[in-house]
């Protein structure tokens, strides 16, 4: 059977709006947890989902407000406000999944090289790694001033770069792929709100204009 009536449209959107709340809550998560890495916070892009998960997050809070009181005004800004976005947060997933791991390798690689060498041995422990990868010319320095665990076990320890590279890379395809998907939900919230907004409650004065 259609939802089509008032309260089914009601209880549609606020559901939908929970979603949105625990998906603002996701990206802002995996965007932390990826951010916490010194060396990934360089990707701004990450800095852009953080910043999408929360406005989610507070749109939805709106939404929920504006559906449970049938509330015209905010239900009218709601739909605006969640179209944008619906576009911001589509370019933004589609630059998460483009970014490929030669870009991560360059930002990370520009990254460690300003590092300060406290910032670095810090990574280094954090990691259990030392180095960045063969090719920058801080390979040998990084080397001999380690002093992360398996320098002590081995004489060779496992690139942090690598781990660095797999750390983003995992982070970046993580964001992508929710924001991808869960942007197509909000064409669906756009039309709800707007189905929602133009029904009568049939608890209000049938002469009142809605």
């Amino acid at each position: 059977m259609v939802c089509g009536g008032f309260a089914c449209s009601k209880n549609a959107l606020c559901a939908l709006n929970v979603v949105y709340m625990l998906v603002g809550l996701l990206l802002i998560g995996v965007a932390a947890w990826g951010k916490g890495l010194g060396v990934v916070s360089s990707i701004h892009i990450i800095g852009g989902v953080i910043a999408v998960g929360v406005f989610l997050l507070l749109i939805a809070v709106a939404g929920l407000v504006g559906a449970a009181n049938h509330h015209q005004v905010l239900l009218f800004f709601y739909m605006i406000i969640l179209g944008l976005v619906f576009i911001f947060q589509f370019g933004i997933s589609c630059s998460c999944l483009a970014i490929n791991r030669n870009t991560q390798a360059d930002v990370i690689n520009a990254s460690w090289s300003v590092l300060s060498n406290s910032t670095r041995h810090e990574l280094e422990r954090s990691f259990d790694c030392c180095g960045l990868f063969n090719l920058t010319t801080l390979r040998l320095q990084d080397d001999t001033s380690c002093s992360a665990v398996c320098k002590t076990k081995s004489s060779t320890c496992q690139m942090c770069g690598e781990m660095f590279l797999k750390h983003s890379d995992k982070a970046l395809k993580i964001l992508g792929g929710v924001g991808l998907f869960f942007s197509f939900t909000e064409i669906l919230g756009v039309w709800l709100a707007m189905r929602f907004r133009n029904q009568k409650d049939p608890r209000a004065n049938p002469s009142a204009f809605l």
